[in-house]
């Protein structure tokens, strides 16, 4: 099943299965948006199972316009249990995820996670029920899928780990210069082709302590122990230093495929054709820099979000979430995201080890709280 299968990653890892026939067979596909992509995928891949979003639209209109009259409509998390199912691609952007990422994790398919903000919400539910139930979060970030890689065969645990990030398109600015950036500068990513959402967390560095977090839960490492590094040329993904003063650290082209790839496949190395492979020739240097939480206070909040822990990271995750619709929106400008987050998690009272209803009762919370910001409201 992939879930967010218009987006992005979803289009990548279908990619992937079309790079690679008879290896995989789509049983499932779910989109909200993009109903024409969504039919060529039908009509090509040939699910047995399919979700879409209905608001708003005449459900025969839309099944006859996705061609999919011979598929079964169920839901997400019907889908993520399936008994056809053995992973799950969990390829959207925010909470959306949550509920089928905790279906499939109950009923042991595997999962393929590109979905930062389930595990950053609700990590310690997510990985207890993994535990009870056998799931394997398979890592499609390629950060997290280099450090996962990394680990494979070690027999002792990290001492600390490195996650490298590009720097954006702002990594040289000035402070001065942050507030006029631009939306079309913030989606000019020099090293990746991601979804808007991704695109703009990159260039706030928030995407990146949202990733200090969910290593924090997939690796079971302390958040203090994650560190960050600027590496422009996103060759090194990220690095795993052990007691013995060993780094290990996983190279390649800045390609997501090969993620996702690594995460159907495992423990099996694929040849694909497609990908592309590192010629040496072409790099003169490679180069780090400790991040500039002053110019990007995006990290330093998702970091001390992860510090606090029980319910700040789900308020910091969609506070962000909102922020940016409203930066991408002309609504507010780039600077703005750092301090409505700030703001929205200064007034935040924290519920510890919460349960996945008070989980969503933050979420649902923090995204009204910025809105409210916004109108002026002094609660």
């Amino acid at each position: 099943m992939v879930l967010g299968s218009t987006g992005s990653i979803g289009r990548q890892t279908l990619d992937v299965v079309r790079a690679l026939p008879g290896r995989f067979r789509i049983v499932g596909l779910a989109a909200g948006k993009n109903l024409d992509l969504l039919a060529e995928q039908v009509s090509e891949f040939k699910p047995e199972y399919i979700n879409y979003s209905l608001v708003g639209r005449d459900e025969k209109e839309t099944r006859n316009r996705l061609g999919a009259t011979r598929c079964e409509y169920l839901s997400l998390e019907e889908i993520a249990r399936h008994v056809d199912v053995d992973i799950v691609v969990i390829a959207t952007s925010g909470v959306a995820g949550l509920g089928a990422t905790l279906a499939a994790v109950k009923a042991g398919k595997n999962i393929a996670l590109a979905n930062k903000e389930s595990l950053v919400a609700a990590g310690e539910i997510i990985t207890d029920e993994a535990g009870r139930s056998g799931t394997q979060i398979l890592p499609v970030d390629s950060e997290h899928s280099a450090i996962w890689q990394c680990l494979n065969g070690e027999k002792q645990a990290a001492r600390r780990i490195i996650l490298t990030a590009s720097g954006g398109p702002f990594r040289e600015y000035a402070k001065e210069q942050m507030a006029g950036i631009t939306i079309e500068q913030a989606l000019d990513h020099p090293s990746w082709n991601m979804g808007k959402k991704v695109t703009i967390d990159s260039a706030t560095l928030m995407n990146k302590g949202l990733e200090v977090i969910e290593a924090h839960w997939l690796f079971k490492i302390n958040v203090e122990d994650v560190k960050v590094l600027i590496h422009p040329q996103s060759i090194i993904h990220s690095m795993v230093e052990f007691v013995d003063g060993s780094v290990k650290a996983q190279l390649s082209y800045p390609d997501m495929r090969l993620p996702i790839q690594y995460a159907l496949s495992y423990p099996d190395r694929l040849a694909n054709p497609d990908l592309p492979h590192l010629d040496w020739s072409n790099f003169s240097d490679l180069t780090f820099q400790q991040p500039d939480t002053a110019r990007f206070p995006c990290l330093q909040l998702a970091i001390e979000a992860g510090r606090q822990g029980g319910t700040y990271p789900a308020v910091l995750s969609a506070a962000d979430e909102v922020a940016v619709d409203l930066f991408l929106s002309r609504r507010i400008g780039f600077v703005d995201i750092a301090r409505l987050v700030e703001q929205v998690l200064e007034r935040h009272r924290k519920t510890s080890r919460p349960s996945v209803e008070e989980i969503m009762t933050a979420d649902t919370w923090a995204r009204e709280a910025v809105l409210g910001l916004i109108r002026g409201d002094n609660k």
